[in-house]
């Protein structure tokens, strides 16, 4: 990918629109553009924090592991997103891992020239930090959930916001969840075990709370499902 293409993929980011040709082009001469293959990480956690990265294509799982190995999902980060979300005016390594779930090309920026240039341009800074802050809400509430929710409910809200950010809108106003998520990905995303995520899902299909179609997708009613745990 040349400059000019790099130009035009940033100029899609929300995070980009609205900002003159001058501007953009300060991002993009100090971004090259990479493509990781399916099952490397991008970096490490621990590692320095050196780059933000912003996807053209592309999945992009961000995952801790504790002492024992145990893997907790943080986010599936997909086309049109930025990642990590920490790191801004601050110095350390990276929180976490970033592994590649298929072949993803990146848009790789330096942090240290990146804040730079944010310090230089109000609007782009106040951008950032609103991305930044909405991330922050979302882990608010995935915290709450964990605190105030039993497992079932926890698996009811967790499919209900995959499907809003993953899923596909039907003309009927239910979301299409492909099966891109195993039953292991979705407990590693609460801290539950894959066994119980299975029997959840099953009872959810049971109680017609939800379909899945031949191709092992599930079709979701966010209002039904909602109302389930009211």
């Amino acid at each position: 990918m040349n400059q000019i293409d790099i130009k035009n993929m940033l100029s899609q980011f929300t995070l980009f629109k609205e900002h003159s040709d001058s501007e953009i082009n300060n991002i993009v001469n100090i971004s090259i553009s990479r493509i990781w293959k399916k099952g490397s990480h991008v970096f490490m956690q621990d590692d320095p924090l050196e780059n933000v990265y912003f996807i053209q294509s592309g999945r992009i799982k961000i995952y801790k592991s504790d002492l024992n190995g145990r893997e907790q999902i943080v986010a599936i980060a997909k086309k049109g997103e930025m990642f990590p979300h920490v790191g801004f005016f601050r110095k350390g390594g990276y929180p976490a891992f970033a592994e590649v779930l298929e072949d993803s090309n990146l848009v790789v920026v330096p942090i240290d020239a990146f804040e730079k240039i944010l310090i230089d341009n109000p609007e782009l800074c106040i951008k950032v930090f609103k991305v930044l802050g909405e991330k922050i809400v979302d882990l608010q509430e995935r915290l709450e959930s964990q605190i105030l929710n039993n497992t079932y409910e926890q698996i009811i809200k967790l499919l209900v916001r995959l499907a809003r950010i993953h899923g596909q809108k039907m003309d009927n106003g239910l979301y299409l969840l492909k099966s891109e998520f195993t039953n292991k990905d979705l407990a590693n995303m609460i801290g539950t075990t894959r066994e119980t995520v299975s029997r959840t899902l099953t009872k959810l299909k049971k109680d017609e709370l939800i379909e899945t179609d031949s191709a092992g997708n599930i079709i979701i009613d966010p209002k039904s499902l909602l109302e389930e745990i009211l």
